[in-house]
Parts: structure tokens; C-alpha cells; sequence
């Protein structure tokens, strides 16, 4: 007959099986639970802050829909070197380029470093070492630097370009292999149609100089060319009060930015002497008023009897007979 002990002992094998399980389920809810939990924290943070920073970016590089003059908000603290006699559709397309491209740049680097930061945040939430990576990190972007130097190099003066408005859609402007009419301005590439039709694409960072002729004002040149026979005075009295006309009949009302200044004799070559008269007018429109003025000024030079400097008989394209 067994006895059965009131006061039995704990089996110690039971208890460490016990205390195991125990262990075991707490290092699952950790994984399972705990650490995926955290992970989506921070992945609804960087979505909610990208969502966030995208929006502001968005309110300061668009215009007001109530008053679409007004540059965006992005651009107002910028320095504008738009002319304000451009149109008001293409002063209104390179502002809106300007900004759009700007706020391009802003939310990409916004959204670099948000994932960068979410990347690095669920390394260290599984127990990653995140340092050797911030240093890879490093190597890698020295490395890309060097091999992708003249990508780099245009994105930053496409950037120092849009800040400082050196050119925008609109301006005539001369990048040394090219000079035309700016179509459209990128971090990268500039495109540039010339007086033929056609379209130049300009890298940004091959643009050593640019020569903008639709900032502020313009100036119409007429190097107007006589034979030394000629009577300087009277030319120069001929082609002054044929330039007074074209300003006295209003044709050029709107572009002329004052009165026209006879500089007299420029230059002396040896069949030829040159008047200069300059005349100030409104970006992108010096080119009309040079084209008037010259046929004017011709058809007066005619009327008075002042000779062009060619030979007699060349005048009409006939040479004379040599033989005669």
C-alpha cells in the first residue's frame, strides 16, 4: 500500500522546461510583435512627414490661384531678373518653370534623406550595426562623386542658375556654341532654339558665359557705312533726321526707351568711314527697329545723293569694263 505524500516537491526538470517556454514566448512576442510594430511606426512617420514636407514644398513653388501675377512664394525672396516687358504667358511659363524645377530639387532631397533615415531606423530596430553602413555610405558616395563628376557638375549650376534667374523661357541669350531663344530650363540641360529652327540642348555645366540680351533693356546699333568722298556732316545730319522720323511716326512707341544719340564717325578703314547712331529700346527688340532704321536710312542716303563706299560702277552688281 503506497502512501501519498501531503507536501510533494516541484520536479526541477518541469520547472526549467517551464521557465524556457516562458523565455521562448517573450523572444517571439518580440519579433512578432514588438519589433514589426515599431517598424510600422516608423514607416507611417515617413510617410505622414513626406506627404507633409511634399505639401509645403507645393504651397511655396505654386502660384495663388486668386492672383496669378504674383510670382509663388518660393521665388519672392529670390532675386528675379525677368524683364518685365516680357509677355505675360511667357513671363508667366519661366516663373512657373523656375519654381517647378526648384521645388523638383526640394522633394527629392526631402525624400533621400526621409528614407535614408527610415532605412538606417529599422537596421538599428532588428539590431543591425548601422555604422559600418553609414561609412559604406560614405565610400560609396565619394566613389559616385568621382565617376559621375560632370552629371554632378551640371546639377549644381542647373541649381546656382535657377537662384541667381541668369536666364529663364523666353530670353535671347548666347551660351557660346549657341544663341537663341531659352525653351526650356532643367537642372541638367538647357534648350535653346536658334534664328533657324533649330533647338540647341545646352549641359549646364559646359556653360562657361552666358550673354543674356532680354534683361533690362537693348541697345540698336547702325554702323551705317559712307565712301570718304562723302560729306560727313551731311551724312551724319541725313541719317539723324531719318531716325527722328521713324520716331516722330510711332511705329516703335512701345519699344523706343529714348531718343536716339548720333556718335558721328565710328570708324575709318581705307574705303571706308562709319557713322554709329545707337538707340535705346526694350529687350528683344533692337533687331526690328536696327531692320527699320537701316531702310530708312538707306532710302535718305539715296534721296541725298551720299555714296556708299564701292567703286563706281559696282553699285547694281555691273563692274565696269576694264577693256574700256
Amino acid at each position: 500500500m503506497s502512501v501519498i505524500d501531503p507536501n510533494p516537491r516541484p520536479d526541477i526538470t518541469a520547472l526549467a522546461l517551464d521557465s524556457r517556454a516562458f523565455e521562448l514566448t517573450d523572444t517571439s512576442r518580440d519579433w512578432l510583435v514588438d519589433r514589426p510594430l515599431q517598424i510600422l511606426g516608423y514607416l507611417l512617420l515617413a510617410i505622414v512627414l513626406r506627404l507633409v514636407l511634399h505639401k509645403l514644398i507645393n504651397r511655396f513653388t505654386q502660384r495663388n490661384a486668386s492672383d496669378s501675377a504674383k510670382p509663388p512664394l518660393l521665388l519672392r525672396p529670390l532675386r528675379e531678373r525677368a524683364p518685365t516687358t516680357l509677355q505675360g504667358s511667357i513671363l508667366s511659363e519661366r516663373r512657373r518653370q523656375r519654381a517647378k524645377t526648384i521645388g523638383s530639387v526640394l522633394k527629392s532631397g526631402v525624400s533621400v534623406v526621409i528614407l535614408a533615415w527610415f532605412v538606417l531606423s529599422v537596421l538599428d530596430v532588428v539590431g543591425v550595426n548601422v555604422t559600418p553602413f553609414i561609412a559604406s555610405a560614405g565610400i560609396v558616395g565619394v566613389a559616385l562623386g568621382f565617376g559621375a563628376q560632370n552629371l554632378v557638375r551640371d546639377f549644381l549650376s542647373g541649381i546656382f542658375m535657377l537662384l541667381e534667374d541668369q536666364y529663364g523661357v523666353g530670353d535671347v541669350v548666347d551660351l557660346g556654341e549657341a544663341i537663341g531663344t531659352v525653351e526650356s530650363v532643367g537642372l541638367r540641360v538647357t534648350t535653346v532654339r536658334d534664328v533657324n529652327g533649330t533647338v540647341w540642348y545646352c549641359r549646364n555645366g559646359e556653360v562657361l558665359r552666358v550673354g543674356n540680351m532680354s534683361q533690362g533693356f537693348a541697345v540698336a546699333v547702325l554702323d551705317l557705312p559712307v565712301a570718304h568722298t562723302a560729306n560727313l556732316d551731311e551724312a551724319c545730319e541725313v541719317a539723324e533726321k531719318a531716325t527722328l522720323d521713324v520716331v516722330a511716326s510711332g511705329d516703335f512707341e512701345d519699344d523706343l526707351m529714348g531718343a536716339p544719340d548720333m556718335l558721328g564717325v565710328n570708324a575709318v578703314s581705307a574705303d571706308t568711314v562709319t557713322i554709329r547712331i545707337t538707340v535705346k529700346t526694350r529687350p528683344g527688340r533692337q533687331w526690328a527697329v536696327q531692320r527699320r532704321l537701316h531702310r530708312e536710312i538707306l532710302q535718305a542716303f539715296d534721296d541725298a545723293g551720299i555714296r556708299a563706299p564701292y567703286p563706281e560702277g559696282r553699285r547694281g552688281g555691273v563692274l565696269p569694263d576694264p577693256a574700256k
